[in-house]
């Protein structure tokens, strides 16, 4: 006795497989939900979350339990030491390989997280950006923001106007790219756009997709990232942050930008009390929940998904398979289908 394996062949040989994606902003409830519909649809959870892939930080990005991972398949969890950097080019390279890894096995790939840039990349590529060099990130991690704004703002205004200047990770990339090449990231990055939405086209022609993005209303979602972050706080979050400091998390500075450990570490050295650092940390995350919502909401690939507040996430992880079951119905002609997004079956 079993799930149904709820595996699709196609006849249409366009089509290599298919793939849903959630997306939405911090406390949404994505990965609950992405968890009954994998079990639903037989599938396996590729996380989109730029912090997760990190060992040891679990508390502060509210990573799967290992119950939860015992229960259902996930993948880029835990794959790199705080001593290693990571970006959205290699987020692409594992996920594209984690997908045709999970279709292998005759399940359904499921994208789940919050981390727009990593989507964006992985629907459109990243056209002809240059890699990362690690000598000139060195040099540029060791100047005072103040001074690499400045120089943003002499070589591309442009950027310098639309990029988050509280981001320095962003800011540093934005000032490589344009060391390695002489030229503005703002001309360049429409060239890349080009690029992705031709790479888009050729993914929509190859694999069928449903892409949803996790809306609650604003007040709701307040509470609950109030609430989670409470529960942070009251798991342990300071003294994890405690033992990932002595495992270098202060010298990398893309974990360094994590919610919630930044302020606990600033805490630790002493600029805040925690009842401050907890109420910093809660309105830190609804900051950057408003900015996930607006970034949401201009990707074309992504539909609205309005989450009722006595929803079942059960009952909308089902709504979302039945969904996806008619869209590959109406698609393409199937065999067997018999049996897709049913639990319990033989």
């Amino acid at each position: 006795m079993g799930a149904s394996t709820a595996q699709v062949r196609y006849q249409d040989n366009r089509h290599s497989g298919d793939l849903i994606m959630i997306a939405g902003p911090t406390a949404v409830g994505k990965s609950e939900v992405a968890l009954s519909l994998a079990r639903i649809i037989n599938g396996e959870i590729i996380s989109v979350d730029s912090m997760q892939v990190y060992r040891g930080l679990d508390i502060g990005t509210a990573k799967p339990s290992a119950e939860e991972r015992r229960r259902v398949s996930h993948h880029l969890l835990d794959i790199l030491d705080l001593t290693e950097s990571f970006d959205a080019a290699q987020f692409v390279t594992r996920a594209h390989q984690a997908v045709q890894e999970i279709r292998a096995r005759g399940r359904v790939p499921i994208l789940c997280g919050g981390t727009g840039l990593y989507f964006r990349a992985f629907l459109g590529g990243l056209g002809e950006t240059p890699a990362s060099d690690p000598v000139m990130r060195q040099e540029l991690e060791s100047i005072p923001l103040p001074l690499l704004l400045q120089e943003l703002a002499a070589r591309d205004l442009e950027t310098y106007r639309r990029t988050d200047r509280q981001n320095p990770r962003r800011i540093i990339r934005a000032l490589e790219v344009i060391r390695l090449t002489g030229r503005p990231f703002s001309a360049q990055r429409a060239l890349w756009q080009t690029a992705d939405s031709r790479s888009s086209a050729d993914l929509k022609s190859q694999t069928l997709f449903s892409a949803w993005w996790f809306y609650r209303p604003v007040e709701e979602l307040r509470r609950r990232i109030d609430d989670r972050v409470t529960e942070m706080f009251q798991r342990g979050l300071v003294a994890e942050t405690e033992g990932l400091l002595l495992k270098g998390l202060s010298e990398n500075r893309t974990a360094m930008q994590a919610l919630g450990y930044r302020q606990v570490v600033e805490h630790l050295q002493g600029h805040r009390n925690l009842q401050e650092t907890v109420q910093l940390v809660k309105t830190r995350t609804r900051q950057f929940a408003k900015k996930q919502v607006t970034w949401f909401r201009r990707q074309p690939e992504f539909e609205f998904f309005p989450i009722p507040a006595s929803s079942n996430c059960e009952v909308l992880a089902q709504s979302i398979a039945d969904n996806h079951k008619a869209r590959l119905v109406s698609a393409i002609s199937v065999q067997a289908v018999e049996g897709y997004g049913t639990l319990g079956r033989v």
